[in-house]
């Protein structure tokens, strides 16, 4: 595939989240991904709900386009000798296993750096390969959790609120992915790889560089506000007549702005409301004066009018409104591949658009073990070792892949 990656070999042992955004990231960027699942299951994902009519995991699919898919067992030393042919010379690897996985395979990165000097070798986990938590395992929620998240998300008074997507998870990926992608320039270079270590927990605190430039600055923990900011208002999420419209007023020009268009003046001299400290010490009562006002009119008759003015606003979208948005769709962040089980799937695309163009694959998540036979033969597997190995429970070779074969 076309992409600024293309030539990058990526082996993916990751499974469930972090590491698939990670993974899919890449492909989409035009490295060449191979997924590897665990028999006879796959990736746990695939058992995530939605599942589909025809057996598909709609949640195993949204996070693993564009990569192949092969089977292996690595509990038996035909699964563990086709891996390390295949690490013998990728570019990257990557795991979320728990630390010393791996190392029990007998392929732990000080094994692998001497058979592939070159080798990236990537490990997402829930808290880093170092620590005193390094050995615990994580998950997005245990993350948002304790990186502070939870503690400042929601209203006052009410329990603690985890995010209602898996931010951590899907940081992590990202993180993983620049990581992957630095180590990459520098192996251009140098021709050596190394490891890139990162976790969930760090995923989370690096979303908290407000909160703690306030608690390092002065030592203020900051409340939680539901939607409103610490820093200015107004600043949040407002009712219209018929639903909930952002109304990001954070200076003093955007501020008049907005009393203007509401037509209310008065707002705008009131010693109560006249700068930003004044606004933030009577943020109540100026959140009551001006949702009176917006609760007037519906949330596309402001948004004509907030628009003409320049003034930063948006309307709070459900899920399949900002799915169909006319942005979204211009920016090509929906997209479609057709999968052999459960036909058309649309996904989300890459957020990242380059002026040299970006990889032009469409090709769906794997079914289980659908690459394996054509990755083994790429491996100079002969149709012989390969029947070997799928007799010995070494690898899976899917029914797409294997036809009558299987």
């Amino acid at each position: 595939m076309a992409g600024p990656l293309s030539g990058m070999r990526v082996i993916e042992l990751a499974h469930i989240m972090s590491g698939p955004v990670c993974g899919m990231m890449l492909a989409d960027m035009g490295a060449d991904v191979i997924k590897v699942e665990k028999t006879p299951d796959g990736d746990d994902s695939r058992r995530f709900a939605p599942v589909l009519d025809c057996g598909e995991s709609a949640s195993f699919m949204i996070v693993n386009r564009n990569k192949r898919g092969i089977g292996l067992n690595l509990k038996t030393k035909g699964g563990r000798e086709v891996l390390a042919r295949l690490l013998a010379d990728a570019d990257v690897v990557t795991e979320n296993y728990r630390g010393g996985t791996m190392e029990k395979f007998g392929l732990g990165y000080e094994e692998l750096k001497r058979i592939n000097p070159g080798l990236i070798y990537c490990c997402i986990s829930g808290f880093g390969r170092t620590g005193p938590f390094a050995d615990k395992g994580g998950f997005d929620l245990i993350a948002q959790g304790m990186s502070g998240l939870m503690s400042m998300t929601g209203e006052e008074g009410r329990p603690p609120i985890k995010a209602g997507s898996p931010v951590a998870d899907i940081n992590a990926g990202i993180l993983a992915a620049l990581g992957i992608a630095a180590a990459y320039a520098e192996k251009l270079r140098t021709g050596l790889g190394q490891v890139v270590d990162t976790s969930l927990f760090e995923a989370g605190l690096q979303q908290m560089y407000w909160p703690a430039a306030n608690y390092f600055g002065n030592g203020t923990i900051l409340p939680k506000m539901g939607s409103a900011n610490s820093t200015s208002t107004p600043y949040q999420a407002f009712r219209s007549k018929d639903g909930w419209i952002n109304i990001g007023a954070a200076n003093q020009a955007n501020y008049e702005r907005l009393v203007e268009v509401l037509d209310m003046p008065g707002l705008a001299a009131d010693p109560r409301f006249r700068t930003n400290p004044d606004r933030m010490a009577n943020r109540e009562a100026l959140v009551d004066l001006l949702t009176g006002r917006l609760q007037t009119r519906t949330t596309d008759e402001w948004m004509v009018l907030f628009d003409e003015a320049g003034l930063p606003a948006g309307p709070v979208l459900e899920i399949p409104d900002a799915l169909a948005h006319p942005q979204a769709l211009a920016r090509d962040m929906i997209v479609e591949t057709e999968h052999p089980a459960a036909g058309p799937v649309k996904g989300i695309g890459l957020p990242i658009r380059f002026s040299g163009g970006k990889s032009d694959g469409k090709r769906p998540a794997p079914m289980l073990g659908e690459h394996t036979r054509a990755v083994l033969e790429e491996l100079g597997y002969s149709g012989d070792e390969v029947a070997q190995l799928v007799s010995d429970n070494a690898v899976l070779v899917g029914k797409a892949a294997a036809g009558a074969a299987a």
